[in-house]
């Protein structure tokens, strides 16, 4: 059967999705993707997977992809982070049986992807694009779709969206910000480059940017014809987005915590998702904050999520007729709704700074210049700088290290294949040889094995043993008579 195109594909695998819950590294896991489901959403994006890792890893595959199968989580789309055709095409044929589509992910902004090379910063490479995606439209059985930043200009935007679309992308998703635009830095999403490559192309296009309600949804298919609208930090703070509901924000975290107890994953997740959750009560119960940063079990967790629960419901049981929410919120800290990030300005009067120009440097700094200076580290290189006086931060007084012949990772010193462990093991395994210097001893094991088995054979067998120590011997006095 070939595989579908365009609209085609959008209508019938995609089962025309408006409502779509993005890819977000360590978020989008199969318990988050559960709940939304069940609270409006139509199509989810697996985290961002690194396609170098997927492929040569078989714990990480089956971690984010290979579980239990689960046939309510679709459609589905699994999205890699890639820089090179043929490892991207590799790892997307392993993961294509368990998904709709492979999308590339040409959006992250983060310095993670910029030391990388990958996200947004592939953005002015066409040519390499155009070869991945070429190799992928070919290769693969499913769509290959993409995820992509805009360019300051809207004509440059719109050239690379019909590049990406000639290349054999067949749904493009367009985050109205630029790479700079992140964090604090962040701003307002440009709709009009979004509907500038919705109207200059003829594949399906999501929209993704400034969503933190339906109704922001609605106004956004509205004004830039998307196909539909899909929703990151709204969908973390808020799971019922999607059906236009504000609902109690331990109905939601009791929800979750009841997935996760079916479909497990890391509890740094589970922490992160009840963070965002309960993020406008935490500023409220901060004793609570501190526990639930420290707590060690998913039970923990549970707990913490419960002694939330009874303090807002003690709340709720004191609260005076007519009273408002504080801090300026739309809604009460124990009703979910969005978390709107501080402007860097709104940041420094938080911190009681004046010096606006510092702050809006912060911690972005260290993204141009991590030259060691303790005023551009972060809290966490800061900790380590006490600890180690002469410790430096510069990339280019970091050792050297060898590289595996295989793969490109640092080798053993010592290895006597010149490979990183993992390669030389598998290696050491197919050869039935030795590395000291990793500590594979396949050979000496094997060795053993088979001196251990023909002992126990003369164990068994004394007879056996005894018949041939007497011809052994008939065979000496027979020799040293011919010698004679």
């Amino acid at each position: 059967m070939p595989k579908l195109r365009g609209e085609a594909f959008w209508r019938e695998t995609l089962r025309s999705a408006h409502y779509v819950v993005a890819p977000m590294v360590d978020q989008s896991e199969l318990a988050w993707r559960l709940l939304s489901r069940r609270h409006g959403a139509q199509l989810c994006y697996t985290p961002m997977l690194h396609a170098q890792v997927f492929l040569r890893d078989a714990n990480y595959r089956r971690e984010n992809l290979y579980g239990e199968a689960c046939p309510e989580d679709r459609p589905l789309i699994v999205q890699f982070c890639a820089n090179d055709p043929e490892v991207f095409v590799q790892a997307a044929l392993l993961a294509q049986d368990y998904c709709d589509a492979i999308d590339l992910n040409l959006g992250c902004p983060q310095m993670i992807a910029k030391r990388g090379h990958y996200g947004a910063f592939l953005q002015e490479e066409w040519d390499l694009l155009q070869r991945m995606i070429l190799l992928a439209n070919e290769k693969l059985s499913v769509p290959i779709t993409c995820k992509i930043r805009v360019f300051p200009e809207i004509a440059k935007t719109v050239k690379y969206a019909q590049m990406l679309e000639k290349a054999g992308c067949q749904l493009l998703t367009v985050h109205g910000r630029t790479k700079e635009q992140k964090g604090p830095l962040a701003g307002v999403a440009s709709w009009e480059h979004i509907q500038a490559v919705r109207k200059a192309v003829s594949i399906p296009v999501f929209a993704n940017g400034n969503i933190q309600c339906l109704r922001d949804v609605e106004e956004c298919i509205r004004k830039t014809g998307v196909h539909g609208v899909m929703s990151a930090e709204g969908n973390l703070h808020n799971p019922a987005l999607f059906e236009g509901r504000n609902p109690l924000v331990w109905e939601m975290a009791e929800e979750y915590l009841e997935i996760v107890q079916k479909h497990p994953c890391p509890l740094s997740y589970v922490r992160a998702h009840l963070f965002k959750l309960w993020h406008h009560t935490l500023q409220v119960y901060q004793q609570l904050r501190d526990e639930l940063a420290k707590v060690k079990t998913l039970e923990g967790i549970v707990d913490v999520n419960r002694e939330l629960k009874l303090r807002c419901q003690e709340e709720i049981a004191n609260q005076k007729g007519g009273e408002k929410p504080k801090e300026g919120l739309p809604f009460f800290h124990w009703i979910c709704q969005p978390y709107v990030r501080p402007r860097p300005k709104e940041r420094c009067k938080e911190n009681g700074t004046s010096e606006s120009d510092k702050c809006v440097r912060g911690k972005r700094a260290l993204e141009e210049e991590e030259d060691g200076n303790s005023e551009l580290l972060s809290k966490n290189k800061q900790k380590k700088k006490l600890r180690n006086p002469n410790k430096s931060f510069d990339p280019s007084l970091k050792p050297k290290y060898a590289k595996c012949d295989q793969c490109g990772n640092p080798k053993g010193n010592k290895c006597v294949f010149n490979m990183c462990r993992g390669c030389c093991k598998k290696r050491a395994f197919k050869e039935t040889a030795d590395c000291p210097g990793h500590g594979l001893l396949f050979k000496t094991k094997y060795e053993k094995s088979l001196s251990w088995q023909n002992s126990q054979r003369v164990i068994q067998n004394p007879e056996v043993s005894r018949r041939g120590d007497v011809a052994a011997g008939e065979a000496a006095v027979l020799q040293e008579a011919g010698d004679s």
